[in-house]
């Protein structure tokens, strides 16, 4: 496994491996892996020759008061977990070599991160799609990996590569949770066992809501009040919002004939936390 940290050397190696014939899938990350994480290494290696894995705690999607200085960090057992997968390439930037001195140069998608997190994390989702478009250029892949657990980063990064033409394919991956229905997530770290127990409130107030739909609730607002009762059974949760939009478009109001995409965050001590689930026939 190669380790690369110089922007040149990455984008260099890619082209090599391009002309080798090589197809290239990218896992960006932001590192402290778990399994949710590998599930889509393992996703990668199934569908490309070269695999690349970044890790790189992006600054700028972060805001001024949210925890970049004590995000989670374990280079070593990161690698470590990447050797078994086993990826080929590992992408580990600083900040400096990515954000060079002068940089002015932003990457936007307007309409699809307006609601959800991007209207309670001004300029996260532009910190994303920045970082995301320098990722491609980089690594050159053919496939990106991302996880349905950041839908809307995912829907924005999917705009942005239809958007800017870029040469690849998004490839989606479904949330990965643990056995009792928590989304796995690295700020699962910062919670203690009492606070552990109190963000299971998030999952079942989604599954909850998705049981209606199985029985046949296609009222949009009616499930988002069916979570939001599971929710509020949970004084400790602090919610930030619950809301019930298009799978596609992550408009309000949602249509009973369209999928529906129910997302939550909220914070359950000082740890912040996202969730969702897609109810409905999500087509291709």
């Amino acid at each position: 496994m190669e380790v690369i940290a110089d922007p040149i050397a990455m984008q260099r190696r890619a082209e090599a491996a391009r002309r080798w014939g090589d197809r290239i899938a990218l896992v960006p990350t932001m590192g402290f892996l778990h399994e949710g994480h590998l599930t889509l290494m393992r996703e990668g290696r199934a569908r490309a020759s070269m695999l690349v894995a970044s890790i790189f705690v992006n600054p700028t999607q972060f805001g001024p008061n949210e925890d970049l200085a004590h995000y989670p960090r374990d280079l070593s057992g990161d690698l470590a977990k990447l050797r078994e997968v086993p990826v080929d390439v590992v992408f580990t930037p600083d900040r400096e070599a990515i954000y060079t001195p002068g940089a002015q140069t932003w990457v936007e998608v307007t309409e699809l991160t307006r609601g959800l997190c991007g209207a309670h994390r001004p300029g996260h989702f532009r910190g994303v799609t920045t970082i995301v478009a320098k990722l491609f250029n980089l690594v050159k892949p053919h496939f990106a990996i991302f996880g349905e657990k950041d839908f809307q980063q995912l829907r924005a990064i999917q705009r942005m590569v239809i958007d800017l033409n870029f040469d690849l394919e998004i490839v989606p991956m479904p949330i990965v949770r643990e056995k009792d229905g928590l989304a796995m997530s690295s700020r699962n770290a910062y919670l203690s066992p009492d606070e552990r127990r109190d963000a299971l409130a998030l999952s079942r107030a989604l599954f909850a809501a998705r049981d209606h739909y199985v029985a046949g609730m296609r009222d949009a607002e009616t499930l988002r009040k069916t979570a939001l009762k599971v929710i509020a059974e949970t004084p400790k949760v602090e919610l930030e919002y619950l809301e019930a939009v298009d799978a596609d478009t992550l408009e309000w109001p949602a249509r009973a004939d369209r999928p529906i995409l129910l997302a939550v965050a909220a914070r359950v001590g000082t740890t912040r936390l996202i969730d969702n689930i897609v109810l409905g026939v999500r087509r291709p």
